[in-house]
């Protein structure tokens, strides 16, 4: 691996099963790594986790990273023991067919499959039709007896994936937003004594809503908020460059403008003037569609000035998203800078 850092966290991350509403997982993890670094780590009521390093100013900036990922729900347990799936975020259907699944079930974790039919037993009309997720089912290669026993209404269902090196990338599930839950922990680790306090929080619900972000906007009220997400690298065939929004290699994304936001220009520009004095490379990036947690801090406890920082990524929302391991060390190095540069006393008003 050309850019280091502790791939087999990254790895745990991305591997480990969390979907909105049910991060707890995840949450085990980000107070382990918090434990010995932060002064404070407590959880909410919705289960955002916040570690805090004390600074020595009030003034408080909050450092907000989902970590929920795409899944899905079960709804109904056919007669025959398949389950069909509502949906936990933006899924596109067309992905789903031939992916091993996992079930979270109070009785423990059982493997599935959503299953493919062959294409020749497809009549035209079942060939032409559009996917939906309500079509998709489970299969776990049980009796429906078995099936009926272990699994219930509402159990949760992720993709099952390995993450692994290829190439320059780091490829695998749940790096949105697993990528930047890390790049969090790392930059928390390598914070000293900061002239601000630092809520370093760890959100929940983002793909359903932002909405562990609304919460701990009302609840920390910060003075500053930087969001932390991954961004659309359309850099593949058959996009043209306007399409591309980022590229992988470039550099950590600073963030201008999402379909929740329209990140503060004074944020923007100082993360900007950061990674030009620290010669940390960077792309602007501007999303045409798509929500981060940026909007749900900006605006819910009054006006906060709001910016992001951006991890590229190829193939989001599938099982096989792709990250450049260049672009992931650039987000630590320019979030770490950032934080350790601001004084409080940066005047953010437009």
């Amino acid at each position: 691996m050309d850019a280091e850092f502790d791939f087999e966290l990254l790895r745990e991350l991305t591997e480990t099963s969390g979907v909105p509403g049910y991060e707890e997982r995840l949450r085990d993890i980000v107070r382990r790594e918090f434990d010995g670094v932060v002064d404070e780590v407590r959880s909410d009521a919705m289960g955002n986790v916040v570690g805090t390093v004390e600074g020595s100013s009030d003034y408080s900036v909050v450092v907000a990273a989902h970590m929920d990922e795409i899944g899905f729900m079960v709804k109904h347990i056919t007669d025959d023991g398949f389950l069909q799936l509502d949906a936990l975020g933006g899924w596109d259907p067309r992905v789903l067919k031939a992916q091993r699944v996992t079930v979270l079930t109070e009785k423990g974790d059982l493997p599935g499959v959503i299953g493919a039919v062959p294409p020749h037993t497809l009549t035209d009309e079942q060939r032409e039709k559009e996917p939906k997720v309500e079509d998709v089912y489970v299969d776990l290669g049980l009796p429906s007896e078995a099936v009926d026993e272990r699994v219930s209404v509402g159990d949760l269902v992720t993709t099952a994936q390995t993450t692994v090196e290829l190439g320059n990338h780091v490829t695998g599930k749940a790096l949105d937003n697993r990528v930047s839950v890390f790049a969090m922990l790392e930059a928390a680790r390598r914070l000293d004594d900061p002239g601000v306090t630092v809520h370093f929080v760890a959100t929940v619900q983002e793909e359903v809503g932002l909405r562990g972000a609304e919460a701990i906007g009302v609840d920390l009220d910060p003075d500053l908020a930087i969001a932390l997400d991954t961004t659309v690298a359309n850099d593949v065939p058959p996009f043209k460059s306007p399409e591309y929004v980022t590229k992988l290699g470039d550099g950590a994304g600073i963030k201008l403008k999402d379909s929740s936001v329209i990140t503060n220009r004074k944020v923007h520009r100082r993360l900007r003037d950061v990674a030009e004095r620290e010669s940390i490379p960077f792309q602007l990036e501007i999303l045409p569609a798509g929500g981060t947690d940026t909007g749900g801090l900006q605006r819910t406890s009054g006006a906060t000035p709001a910016g992001a920082i951006s991890v590229p990524t190829r193939y989001l929302h599938t099982p096989t998203e792709s990250v450049h391991q260049s672009d992931v060390v650039a987000t630590i190095d320019l979030l770490t800078a950032f934080l350790d540069s601001e004084t409080g006393e940066h005047d953010y008003t437009l």
